[in-house]
């Protein structure tokens, strides 16, 4: 900038500007929505059986994935613990692990766990009696 120009914030070179280094909003949305799609993937989630463990309906899974619109806040914690991602997954800031989980047994075994004594019992049998039919293949 010249000595005696007059400072005019509109003739800036973007390039120099921090403003300029930064994801503009509707790419972060983009980014959001297309990590929100592939941790549910991920996660053996369909867009309805996501929406209800949330207590959301799927067409406002749909419009998070569509990069439409963020969801609120406080829907960021129940995302992460459904999908099984930290919320700085969710929001890009931390790398995610390859690791493949099958989540979907995952959810299966919580929801076993949650049954009467009994009722675990006979699926634990059940389990063990179809590992050892696998092992003696």
């Amino acid at each position: 900038m010249d000595e005696f120009q007059i400072y005019n914030p509109g003739h800036l070179d973007h390039k120099d500007t921090a403003m300029s280094r930064t994801k503009t909003p509707s790419e972060d949305k983009e980014n959001f929505g297309r990590r929100l799609l592939q941790f549910r993937k991920a996660a053996g989630y369909s867009q309805y059986t996501l929406a209800h463990e949330m207590g959301i309906t799927q067409r406002m899974v749909l419009h998070y994935e569509n990069a439409r619109g963020n969801p609120p806040l406080h829907l960021f914690p129940k995302f992460a613990k459904a999908l099984g991602v930290t919320t700085d997954q969710l929001f890009g800031l931390e790398k995610t692990k390859t690791e493949s989980k099958d989540n979907r047994l995952r959810r299966r075994i919580a929801e076993v766990e949650k049954l009467p004594l009994p009722q675990r019992k006979e699926v634990a049998r059940y389990l063990d009696t179809f590992l050892k039919a696998w092992k003696n293949q």
